[in-house]
């Protein structure tokens, strides 16, 4: 059978033009394999939170680049990242998702590790030979190298000459530094409750379908409208949460011509928040935020904490992976599998010192949004996977981003905004092109 050639940096360049992007960036298996390479496997990539590892032992089994990986916290306190492997035999170790061991145990053939990925105990060791060596490194748990945390995130990267995490991060680090400033005490732990969905389609339609301001009034239609028929402040098990936030969906051209979107460097980009009634936003007559504010107050003082609660963005994308909602304590993670499928982990911040009614409200914010039984996320999937089902064929090459085009802008800090634009997926596919092209040392 005649081998098909590999995949050049040109062929890469001609894939993205400034208003289209080809098919086969999203269908091409090949094209994927190169993304696990040059973009998962060289950028720093969002694994786990602190939160999650607070004690020895701990551990947080996700995906990196393709290969999955446990996150633990050793015992000297640090934090490692191992391949998901056990040396001898190459079977897989941990099949949960998370837990707490003082060893991590091959179920074949019951080798056992510490937390920092070294061996620990073989069972029978007169059976091996003396020149087995209980400390040589093939017989350890693979590490990633280069393991970084930014206030509680942990990052890491295959990378061996990585840019620093925060050189990546770039002004994202503002909306991290602006969650854990939301914490009267300064701190946020990630509940212990998540979603895990998976749906049929490139990872990348995740990230674009979230910076796409123009598709919730077609897509959401059948909620919005079931949200305008229900009576106002029906709902006590909610405080109306639930319906405010599906009617916020139906936007209009005050939405599209209002809705300010920037793009920065390095993929990353983000909105202005277009939830404006109701419980979710600061409203002085609720009890729940008149308290959280006055615990604010008093641990920032009343300069401070306005400034702290007035930043209101919504779905900061951090590329290539996350995307954060301060204000509503959220965090979607994207992760890989294939061309064609796309694991979404939806987890919800824990601000301590706030009221607990303020977590409640967080998850049912992750409830209504993004959830299995969530309206507004099955409309999503379904528009995510009929896309992929149309580009998987042939038939239309091209993809058309250039709504906006004309009317985008840069500012002084080399930001690019504009209005009811396609502007932040031709951000994300200048940061792809040139990770998919960049020459590594």
């Amino acid at each position: 059978m005649e081998q098909q050639e590999a995949i050049t940096v040109d062929d890469i360049r001609d894939l993205v033009r400034p208003h289209q992007v080809h098919r086969r960036a999203y269908a091409d298996p090949e094209v994927f394999q190169l993304e696990m390479e040059r973009i998962f496997g060289r950028m720093w990539i969002y694994l786990a939170h602190e939160s999650q590892l607070r004690k020895p032992g701990a551990f947080f089994r996700t995906r990196l680049a393709g290969t999955e990986v446990l996150v633990t916290r050793h015992t000297d306190g640090e934090v490692y990242v191992l391949h998901n492997r056990c040396p001898h035999r190459g079977a897989r170790m941990c099949m949960v998702d998370r837990g707490n061991s003082r060893l991590l145990n091959c179920p074949y053939h019951a080798w056992s590790f510490r937390p920092d990925g070294t061996l620990s105990t073989v069972p029978h060791k007169q059976s091996y030979p003396e020149s087995f060596d209980m400390e040589a490194p093939e017989n350890q748990m693979q590490r990633v190298r280069n393991v970084e945390s930014y206030r509680g995130f942990i990052f890491a990267t295959l990378n061996e000459t990585p840019v620093p995490l925060t050189e990546q991060l770039g002004e994202m680090t503002d909306i991290i530094d602006n969650l854990l400033a939301r914490a009267p005490e300064g701190e946020v732990e990630i509940s212990e409750s998540y979603f895990t969905l998976e749906y049929k389609g490139n990872w990348k339609l995740h990230l674009e379908n979230a910076a796409d301001i123009f598709h919730p009034t077609f897509v959401h239609s059948s909620s919005v409208g079931a949200a305008k028929r229900a009576p106002q402040n029906a709902s006590r098990l909610d405080s109306d949460q639930t319906r405010t936030m599906l009617e916020a969906n139906g936007f209009g051209i005050d939405q599209w011509e209002g809705i300010r979107l920037n793009g920065l460097p390095n993929g990353h980009s983000y909105m202005s928040n277009f939830y404006s009634k109701g419980v979710l936003v600061d409203q002085t007559e609720d009890p729940v935020m008149t308290e959280y504010k006055k615990r604010m107050v008093a641990a920032y003082g009343e300069e401070k904490a306005a400034d702290i609660l007035s930043v209101d963005r919504f779905n900061n994308i951090i590329y290539p992976n996350m995307i954060l909602n301060a204000q509503h304590q959220q965090m979607r993670i994207t992760i890989p599998l294939a061309h064609d499928r796309t694991l979404i982990r939806v987890q919800c911040f824990r601000l301590k010192g706030a009221p607990d009614e303020m977590f409640e409200r967080a998850i049912r914010f992750l409830s209504t949004l993004a959830s299995p039984a969530s309206m507004i996320f099955s409309d999503d999937v379904e528009m995510l996977e009929r896309c992929q089902a149309g580009l998987d064929r042939d038939d239309t090459p091209w993809l058309d981003f250039s709504r906006g085009l004309d009317i985008d802008r840069t500012d002084e800090t080399g930001s690019v905004s504009g209005v009811a634009s396609e502007m932040p997926m031709r951000v994300q596919f200048k940061a792809w092109v040139e990770m998919m092209t960049q020459e590594v040392a």
